[in-house]
């Protein structure tokens, strides 16, 4: 009998959205240990489960398939390397105001997982280096993450400061939600405050105003970096030039616009490109990396990178997050029917996101006409 006939595996840490919203919930997620890869059977292995077990087996894995990641990609990496320079340069002493970063991008990139994943690896080190508490016996909470809604205000966005950090008093004015904030911040030595979601404050002008300028107080008086996730950003204003009251003069705004964007570094995450090698790599790299991670019956090496690159392409139109919703479909349809692959024919009943499905008939005329390909120089000449 299997393994997978009598056990019924680790079980998998329970996180969601609203943990990160929680100082608590934050050290889930980063201490969470890895899922473990459930083990590879064959299609005719898994025929011979009981039911119970198949069920069991199954289960595992959807849970593995449907969290898949985050994926080292060039693209993770390079921003990486960049959000650890930054970090590395911002200890100087108190009277010296930090920078701040700013992430933007299209929807579906992976901004915020990618963001998390480096914000998940900077705790565990400032916690290894400086331990569990601080000097003065709180507990150290290296990172905050705050996401903001449409109708945040400077008030709603301290106390979900104070809601992170389970302060006793989250009643109260503004100034005294915003003052309690700060000292937790000032208490936990917090040194990365990470707001997702910044471009929600697009659509309340006097509001995004307020918390344009509690951020510029924070950056100004308190230890930390303010990293902003958000889409869009470097046009609607993450440097809120846009915010910027109608009844200050010409001059005042521009002068608010400098010396936000002169502490200011702007990331950027964009889709896949195949307009040279170095992408078409950068792709198949991709591809074969989520290859890699599938289990699944009768998978079979080249099942993706040398059958579907392209059409896998056409279907996500280059948006990671595109691409691996429409993995997880099809390996829970692929489970589900017994057919344990995945195949163009399978994908073609699967449905995604309706921007990558509009984007799709112009991205398969450019494939048949070669006009985009997947294959390097070698590949073709070789070919």
């Amino acid at each position: 009998m299997n393994a997978a006939d009598n056990q019924r595996g680790p079980k998998s840490p329970n996180l969601d959205n609203l943990t990160l919203s929680r100082k608590e919930g934050w050290r889930d997620y980063v201490e969470a240990p890895k899922r473990v890869r459930p083990e590879e059977l064959s299609r005719r292995q898994i025929r011979r489960l009981s039911e119970e077990a198949a069920d069991n087996y199954n289960q595992r894995r959807a849970d593995w398939h449907n969290n898949i990641g985050p994926l080292r990609t060039p693209q993770l990496a390079a921003l990486h390397e960049d959000l650890w320079d930054i970090m590395d340069s911002s200890t100087q002493d108190g009277n010296h105001a930090k920078g701040a970063v700013a992430l933007e991008g299209y929807p579906g990139l992976g901004k915020t997982c990618a963001a998390e994943a480096f914000a998940k690896e900077f705790h565990k080190r400032e916690i290894l280096r400086h331990g569990a508490f601080t000097a003065a016996g709180n507990e150290r909470w290296p990172v905050c993450r705050i996401g903001m809604r449409g109708n945040t205000s400077m008030k709603d966005f301290s106390r979900a400061l104070c809601e992170y950090y389970a302060h006793p008093g989250q009643r109260g004015t503004t100034i005294e939600l915003g003052q309690r904030a700060l000292d937790s911040v000032l208490s936990c030595e917090t040194r990365l405050l990470i707001i997702d979601d910044l471009h929600f404050l697009h659509w309340q002008r006097s509001g995004g105003v307020e918390i344009s300028n509690h951020f510029k107080y924070i950056a100004n008086e308190f230890p930390l970096t303010l990293f902003f996730i958000g889409i869009g950003l470097d046009e609607r204003g993450v440097l809120m030039e846009d915010l910027a009251s109608s009844s200050d003069s010409a001059d005042y705004q521009a002068i608010r616009f400098e010396q936000t964007a002169r502490r200011t570094t702007m990331l950027q995450m964009r889709p896949y490109r195949l307009t040279n090698d170095k992408e078409r790599r950068q792709w198949n790299t991709l591809v074969a990396t989520v290859e890699e991670r599938l289990i699944l019956g009768s998978k079979r090496p080249g099942m993706l990178t040398d059958d579907l690159s392209e059409y896998l392409y056409t279907r996500s139109t280059g948006h990671i997050g595109s691409l691996m919703e429409l993995i997880r479909r099809g390996c829970a349809r692929a489970v589900r029917t017994g057919g344990e692959a995945l195949s163009r024919e399978l994908f073609d009943t699967i449905k995604i996101d309706s921007a990558a499905e509009k984007a799709r008939k112009e991205l398969d005329a450019a494939f048949r006409t070669r006009r985009l390909h997947t294959r390097t120089t070698g590949q073709r000449r070789a070919s």
